[in-house]
């Protein structure tokens, strides 16, 4: 039933999305896998300990906190199998790992707040991005929330959707703690280098699909958007997605880049420090509030052709 739940579980969540009240008083299993991570970094990650070992230690908390998802996905699995109705339970606790209707509300608060002014609109795309955000300018803006909403399309949506429909809760919750892993100790900092290369390289192997999927999502949809152009979005993925600095993100970012006609990417700074990097498209720099409209114009079209896949699945599985 794994497609018929992952239909389920997309319309939860965009109707619904993860109730502010119950984060405030259980949390999220973003969090509660946030906590075991920062658990196992704190008893494992020691500085004092050779690069090989630390490495050797991020390996093992990585296949602790996957065995974890993976016994827990699959113990709700069976307590639902043995319920009346239990498929409706497994969506809804499934929604919780979609992203698509918050995704859509934070990138939306930054078109609302931008016009108004530059630092309205830097407090808003602050939420969404990792990168220092005081020195960006209205343009410079614009482009971090067209890239954060592309980037999060394919790791906050697509990716869980297609190990969801695939493998069902299981794998789900199994990509999300890898996923996780890779945002809290993937980085290549001295603490995580060696700690975090585990949790980046496996999450790297999981999007590999996933990523590529979300970028032919955004063309497609871009056929059917006004003032959008699906054959640029192609051909800059396919000319520049390699460019990136990530083997996955790089895929959706110039997709949308070519779509809109814009260059995105470029330098960005991280904890005051400037990082270069490559430039997606050949359009223009300029972008607007009006590009990041059209961008989640793309986005909701591109949502509406994964919903049509999930739909066929469910059919055509008997679901």
């Amino acid at each position: 039933m794994t497609f018929g739940v992952t239909l389920a579980a997309l319309t939860i969540e965009a109707v619904a999305g993860y109730p502010e009240a119950l984060y405030r008083r259980v949390g999220h299993p973003v969090t509660w896998l946030g906590w075991l991570i920062d658990e196992l970094d704190t008893r494992l990650n020691r500085e004092t300990d050779s690069f090989s070992m630390r490495r050797a230690r991020g390996v093992v908390a990585l296949m602790l906190i996957a065995a974890v998802a993976l016994i827990a996905g699959a113990a709700v699995e069976a307590l639902a199998g043995a319920l009346p109705y239990g498929w409706l339970l497994l969506a809804v606790l499934s929604s919780s790992l979609i992203a698509q209707r918050s995704l859509y509300a934070h990138v939306a608060a930054v078109v609302r707040a931008l016009p108004r002014s530059p630092s309205e609109g830097r407090r808003e795309v602050a939420k969404i991005v990792g990168r220092d955000v005081a020195s960006l300018d209205s343009a410079g803006v614009a482009r971090a929330a067209i890239e954060s909403l592309a980037e999060n399309f394919s790791d906050g949506v697509v990716a869980p959707v297609f190990f969801l429909a695939l493998f069902g809760l299981p794998g789900a919750l199994l990509y999300k703690t890898v996923n996780t892993a890779d945002s809290m100790i993937g980085h290549k900092s001295d603490r995580y280098l060696a700690f975090g290369w585990a949790a980046a390289r496996c999450d790297d192997l999981l999007n590999l699909i996933p990523a590529r999927l979300a970028s032919g999502l955004i063309v497609a949809a871009a056929a059917v958007v006004p003032g959008a152009s699906p054959g640029g979005g192609l051909s800059t993925a396919l000319a520049d997605a390699g460019k990136h600095a990530s083997p996955n993100a790089g895929w959706p970012e110039a997709a949308m880049a070519g779509a809109l006609g814009l260059t995105l990417g470029g330098a960005r700074a991280y904890h005051g420090q400037v990082l270069d990097a490559a430039t997606l498209g050949k359009g223009r720099r300029n972008a607007t509030p009006a590009d990041i409209f059209r961008a989640l114009t793309i986005y909701k079209g591109a949502l509406a052709v994964l919903w049509l896949l999930a739909l066929a699945g469910a059919v055509a599985s008997g679901n």
